[in-house]
């Protein structure tokens, strides 16, 4: 079964390299790496890059390759294959995803999100953000120090509109009305990756979830939200875990 790796705000594909290496390494096949439009690859016209329109990309790129695959989100990544699985689980052999919390009806937007959801306020954050360094993410939303100038310099004009969209258009209660579709969905194979100190996502929430979902949960105590960045090995290995009971 193919492999997809999907990602979220503000990367590109290059934040699942160690992973894939770890992957690879074990004998896995090459995944493949699926980058939203305005996330490391092109907006096409008329793409407004709400929500629902990223689920419909996903959907799109998951019926071009031909067969159910064990899909993987991250971040957004990981909100857009919960949709997926929602309305299209018939595309997925399986999904493993993090930042649970999102979907839980609990689930408050972190600072960041407000801000962007927030006219004005949001137009002024992603100018700043176009304008760091990699030094600057590094102080200040904690991502790993080798990876942080990788996804300043691809931080674009481009994707700042996108942010901006895709937040607004994911004001609550879309998150909690997503979570309670993916529960009422026809159940897959799922791990839901709970990375204890990703303060984005409301880490707590997470195995909530995972029992809603009837899902499996990989803890990794102490990961922050670039855990595939920091625990590749350890990851690699639980998913290799997870895709083999599935054969």
């Amino acid at each position: 079964m193919p492999i997809a790796l999907v990602h979220g705000n503000p990367e590109t594909s290059v934040v699942w390299g160690p992973l894939v290496r770890e992957l690879v390494a074990r004998g896995s096949a090459e995944p493949v790496l699926l980058s939203p439009p305005g996330f490391g690859a092109p907006v096409p016209p008329g793409f407004g890059s709400t929500a629902e329109e990223y689920r419909t990309w996903l959907v799109a790129e998951l019926e071009l390759l031909g067969e159910p695959v064990d899909l993987v989100g991250h971040d957004w990544g990981a909100g857009h294959l919960y949709a997926v699985a929602a309305t299209r689980p018939d595309l997925l052999r399986s999904w493993i995803a993090d930042c649970a919390g999102i979907i839980h009806p609990d689930y408050v937007w972190h600072p960041a999100a407000q801000t962007w959801q927030t006219p004005g306020e949001g137009e002024a954050l992603v100018a700043q953000m176009v304008a760091m360094s990699g030094a600057d993410l590094v102080a200040s939303d904690d991502v790993p120090a080798d990876l942080a100038g990788r996804i300043a310099e691809r931080f674009d004009a481009e994707m700042g509109r996108s942010i901006l969209a895709v937040y607004r258009s994911a004001v609550q209660p879309y998150m909690r009305e997503l979570g309670d579709r993916l529960a009422a969905a026809p159940q897959i194979p799922s791990l839901i990756v709970h990375a204890t100190a990703d303060r984005y996502t409301m880490p707590d929430l997470a195995p909530i979830v995972a029992e809603r979902t009837n899902s499996e949960v990989l803890e990794l105590p102490g990961a922050g939200h670039w855990w595939m960045w920091e625990h590749p090995a350890e990851a690699a290995q639980a998913f290799l875990r997870f895709w083999t009971t599935l054969d």
